[in-house]
């Protein structure tokens, strides 16, 4: 295994973001989160590692490493 191979984070939104701040909500879509139980794939960059951390209580957050 290489040290900088890239790695895909599989994330599911497990929460509705209805209740949550507009700033929430936006977060959630701009991770193309639109509906309830639906899973995107990003890759692992430190401004996608923000997002998630910002609305992680919404969130299911998987690693899977490339090879």
């Amino acid at each position: 295994m290489t040290a900088n191979a890239p790695k895909t984070l599989t994330v599911t939104l497990v929460k509705s973001p209805i209740g949550y701040t507009k700033r929430q909500k936006a977060t959630a879509r701009a991770l193309g989160l639109r509906n309830l139980n639906q899973t995107v794939e990003h890759m692992d960059t430190p401004a996608v590692r923000g997002m998630l951390t910002k609305i992680s209580h919404l969130l299911r957050v998987e690693e899977k490493e490339n090879a």
